[in-house]
């Protein structure tokens, strides 16, 4: 089944989070991943609101762990761990 991978991000140092950036798309891209929404219009209705909000299409929950894991997104993720608060998900979807 296919997966969704969902962040909220509150983004602390932004030439930093663009080197993150610049390298976490490929490396999604490379793991069968593409994205469905970044940075767009959002209401929150309820918990804690972040300003970017990206969630991205893989394969499947194992496709989206792997790339999370693999070592380009680990080399994107340096550049982010300080750079920003954020919560990330991968949810399995029903279709």
């Amino acid at each position: 089944m296919p997966a969704l991978w969902i962040a909220h991000v509150t983004v602390t140092d932004e030439e930093a989070y663009g080197k993150y950036a610049a390298l976490a798309g490929p490396a999604i891209a490379k793991h069968g991943g593409h994205f469905i929404a970044r940075a767009a219009r959002f209401v929150q209705l309820e918990g804690k609101e972040r300003p970017r909000n990206v969630v991205a299409r893989f394969p499947s929950v194992e496709a989206a762990v792997d790339c999370y894991n693999s070592p380009e997104y680990q080399e994107a993720l340096s550049h982010a761990r300080d750079a920003s608060e954020r919560e990330l998900m991968v949810v399995e979807t029903t279709e």
